[in-house]
């Protein structure tokens, strides 16, 4: 069967599924809306936290950046993962005993205050379509190629299947669709990572092959991609380019970025107990680490696979490189989507494929009559290329297809429903209408949950940037903004509204304000020529990505300074803040 007739088949088997689930798990009360009835066991609810944390950033863009960047891209991988063990020791089982059905609804307990908890639900209302829109350009760039749709098209499509799960089902849908949605991805990614490691090096296990010898040369994976890449003018594979302050912060960033997430934390509010959130935190982390230690090899095995099409003979010669016109299928399908674009400067109809921001490999390039890098390629490809690169067989490109829509939906339709809770419960409930009725808040839940799907994808048709780097900025924000509020309120009981308030406007106003200043991150959509993209302005050379350090601080020193210069909180919060604290 050709591979289009496989992926509709794939793709339309899997929201099948999703949409079955969707309706017979479907909400009929706020309990089983936001927090799925808090009884979902442990391992279900590990296997959807791992696919609600493990989005299009980890599925599509985190291997890509690990292609292009190397050693540079590991602050992804370890950022990331350390901050789900940061979330399952620091904040997770506290807030499950504290037992609300949102993070601003915890804030606004804790601190006795409606003000935090609007404040609360603006950082989140940031952070939460911040990270939709890299989950809404993973939808398009799988549509785009593997049902050969335009990206309108398919990101309504997508809009389509999340509205029915998320709207009909709430949390109680989604934790079910999810726990569907992690098997599905996660076969998507390992499936063509064990074929493609058995082709390259003959082992069969991803992370066993990274290190191995690639198949008759002598020399291991990692060994030949220093040789290949640096014989192109780029940085060596294994080598970093950061400095390490920036690597620092922008892995910490990602950390306490990931406790801050009030998408994931919600997630250990659907547990019967505070014993099973601990549980199902250790379950979610043998998931995640399943994709996780895979990542890297398929980030090394994409990029030699993909200089070895463009450069299949000597690299770094005129005649090593493609005849454009000799260009496999995939090439000419991902040009398609304007995601891979060749520009002949030197009309010679070569692809000339080399770093040609690098002086010292200048002269070798200009020997050869190259003009310049004639290939571009977006790295939210890569993942998805790869099994073509490699000539796979069509199920198994299929299946990275569905894989990847799997994991931008998960993640999408938890993010929205954070959004939805924030706003039917904790503004309307929680402070302009207090005494709404049960069904007249779910549906408020159900409407607010829509008009945010619109807003997503919206943002999908023109993304700020790639899938992983958006990401990033959204985990910076929540960094600067909800995690030092939720870390004080559990930890530090002297902390009290006006510290808290104070705090969390200030970790937010700054980090989106120098997000916005370098990177124009949301005025490039109003047509503002905006945004300053040199790293010799960073704040310490600390660029974007890793700015939410920073912003922390700012919040904790707000916070415990305004707080010690204001009332001390009641008597009633602090012995409240000691009882979450002492185990059942």
């Amino acid at each position: 069967m050709e591979l289009k007739s496989l992926t509709y088949l794939i793709v339309g088997a899997s929201f099948a599924l999703y949409i079955g689930i969707a309706i017979w798990s479907r909400a009929h009360n706020t309990g089983d809306f936001y927090v799925a009835g808090k009884g979902v066991s442990p391992l279900a609810n590990g296997m959807a936290t791992a696919a609600d944390w493990m989005s299009a950033a980890s599925f599509i863009s985190m291997a890509g950046l690990i292609a292009f960047l190397g050693y540079d891209g590991s602050v992804y991988l370890m950022g990331w993962t350390g901050g789900y063990v940061l979330l399952a020791l620091l904040l997770a089982p506290y807030l499950r005993k504290f037992g609300k059905f949102t993070v601003p609804e915890f804030i606004s307990e804790r601190y006795y205050s409606k003000a935090a908890r609007i404040v609360a639900v603006i950082c989140l209302i940031f952070i939460s379509f911040t990270y939709v829109a890299g989950q809404m350009r993973g939808v398009g760039i799988v549509f785009s190629r593997f049902l050969e749709v335009e990206i309108t098209t398919g990101l309504l499509i997508g809009m389509g299947v999340v509205f029915i799960y998320a709207v009909l089902g709430g949390m109680k849908g989604i934790t079910y669709t999810q726990v569907a949605q992690y098997c599905v991805l996660i076969f998507a990614y390992t499936v063509p990572a064990v074929f493609i490691a058995i082709q390259l090096t003959g082992n069969p296990l991803p992370q066993l092959a990274f290190g191995s010898e690639v198949a008759n040369s002598g020399a291991s994976l990692l060994d030949k991609l220093d040789n290949v890449v640096t014989s192109l003018g780029f940085t060596q594979y294994t080598s970093g380019t950061k400095s390490t302050i920036d690597v620092f912060c922008i892995t910490l960033a990602l950390m306490v970025g990931t406790a801050g997430l009030p998408h994931v934390i919600v997630r250990f509010f659907t547990v019967p107990k505070v014993r099973d959130a601990r549980l199902s935190a250790g379950y979610a982390l043998f998931f995640i680490a399943i994709l996780y230690t895979t990542a890297p090899a398929v980030g090394a095995m994409s990029r030699y696979n993909l200089i070895q099409t463009i450069q299949p003979g000597a690299i770094g010669t005129v005649d090593g490189s493609l005849e454009y016109e000799d260009r496999p299928g995939w090439f000419r399908t991902w040009e398609n989507t304007g995601l891979l674009h060749v520009d002949d400067k030197n009309h010679d109809g070569r692809i000339q494929y080399y770093n040609d921001a690098n002086p010292a490999f200048m002269p070798t390039a200009e020997s050869y009559g190259w003009q310049g890098n004639e290939l571009a390629v977006d790295r939210d490809i890569m993942v998805l290329a790869n099994p073509e690169i490699a000539h796979l067989p069509n199920w198994v490109i299929a299946l990275v297809a569905a894989g990847g829509v799997a994991a931008a939906l998960s993640t999408a339709a938890g993010l929205l429903l954070v959004i939805s809770a924030a706003i039917s419960h904790d503004l309307i409930k929680g402070i302009f209408a207090p005494n709404i009725s049960d069904k007249a808040e779910l549906l408020a839940g159900r409407i607010a949950a829509a008009v945010a799907i619109l807003i997503a994808g919206y943002l999908g048709f023109d993304p700020p940037g790639w899938v992983a780097q958006v990401v990033a900025f959204a985990f910076g924000l929540a960094a600067a903004s909800l995690f030092p509020a939720i870390l004080l309120g559990i930890f530090f009981k002297r902390v009290n509204k006006e510290g808290a308030i104070a705090g969390m406007l200030t970790g937010l106003i700054f980090t989106y304000a120098y997000i916005e200043f370098f990177k124009g991150l949301f005025l490039k959509w109003a047509g503002a020529p905006w945004g300053i993209n040199s790293a010799e302005h960073w704040l310490f050379g600390i660029s974007p990505e890793g700015i939410g350090v920073i912003g922390m601080l700012l919040n904790f020193a707000v916070a415990i300074s305004v707080s010690y210069l204001t009332a001390a909180p009641p008597e009633r919060i602090q012995h409240m803040v000691e009882n979450i604290r002492i185990p059942r």
